[in-house]
């Protein structure tokens, strides 16, 4: 076998976040800071002025993208994440999470490719609200 993923590639999803999700979200992740829940709490802290998404939220898009993407043609599998939350996500807000490929290198042992990636999700106004950094193991899939 060989390299499975190629450095450089860039692939990337879309999500909207309405009041809605984030609530649905936040209550699914046991995350219940009333930022995320209550809008009339939210209303109130001048930081915010409304429902926010809780970080985790985000986060798990950026990770859940890297499953999808590459689950089509091989088996992922997650090692090191490191996410850094730059801005807060906004109910409203539209968010584009994306990776690119930094290295990638076939590990005999493991039968697949150690594959370093960067990520960020960027709202609508071009804001970086999270920037990341990934490590996975892209396997061949099983026959």
């Amino acid at each position: 076998m060989g390299k499975i993923v190629a450095v450089g590639e860039t692939f990337s999803a879309n999500h909207h976040f309405s009041p809605d999700s984030i609530r649905e979200f936040s209550t699914l992740a046991h995350d219940f800071n009333p930022l995320h829940l209550d809008a009339e709490y939210a209303a109130a802290d001048p930081r915010f002025g409304g429902l926010i998404s809780s970080g985790t939220q985000q986060m798990s898009y950026l990770a859940a993208l890297l499953a999808t993407h590459y689950s089509k043609t091989a088996q992922p599998l997650g090692l090191e994440f490191d996410m850094k939350l730059r801005r807060a996500v906004h109910a409203g807000d539209d968010i584009t999470v994306r990776w690119t490929v930094t290295d990638s290198l076939w590990k005999e042992k493991l039968a697949g490719d150690i594959v370093s990636l960067d990520g960020e999700a960027v709202n609508q106004h071009g804001e970086t609200v999270i920037a990341a950094t990934a490590k996975i193991l892209v396997c061949p899939k099983p026959a």
